[in-house]
């Protein structure tokens, strides 16, 4: 039977139990501070994954003018592998686009092959390389960038982005 998320917007008050899959999943995970701070942005994007009432994953993006960033995307563990890297991933392009966001940029570490497959099957291209990027351990990352496209219509069936 395959399991059933619901995406829904991430709020301050989830900043707590954010920060325990953060550090289930990052090896330098943000504070919860952090988190709460970021979830209160008026230009930030959050949106969570539950099951049975469990957090299983979640993404965040932020924006100015035409440009956003996908800041972190983050899958439980025992729920890898199901889709939901993807329709996370798909519901914050979303948002930034109806924000008028034309283009987004992303840092993904450069042994992360299971998420550059991802980011790279939705339409990103490698756009550079930051030299020594990630701290715990350190680590150089890709530097990925996606343009985003609209669509005619609404439910017309077609990929907004890629």
């Amino acid at each position: 039977m395959a399991v059933r998320f619901r995406v829904r917007v991430a709020e301050p008050g989830d900043a707590a139990v954010l920060e325990l899959l953060e550090r289930r999943c990052f090896s330098d995970p943000w504070s919860c501070a952090g988190l709460s701070e970021m979830l209160a942005s008026p230009q930030v994007i959050a949106r969570l994954a539950e099951t049975r009432g469990q957090l299983a994953g979640y993404v965040f993006a932020r924006w100015a003018a035409d440009t956003g960033e996908i800041m972190n995307l983050a899958v439980a563990p025992e729920h890898r592998r199901q889709g939901l890297a993807s329709r996370l991933l798909e519901a914050v392009l979303e948002g930034l686009l109806a924000r008028g966001v034309t283009e987004v940029f992303l840092e993904v570490r450069a042994s992360n092959e299971a998420a550059q497959a991802l980011y790279l099957s939705r339409g990103f291209q490698v756009a550079g390389m930051r030299r020594a990027y990630y701290r715990h351990p350190t680590e150089d990352a890709l530097l990925l960038r996606l343009q985003l496209r609209g669509v005619a219509e609404k439910g017309s069936g077609r990929r907004i982005f890629g």
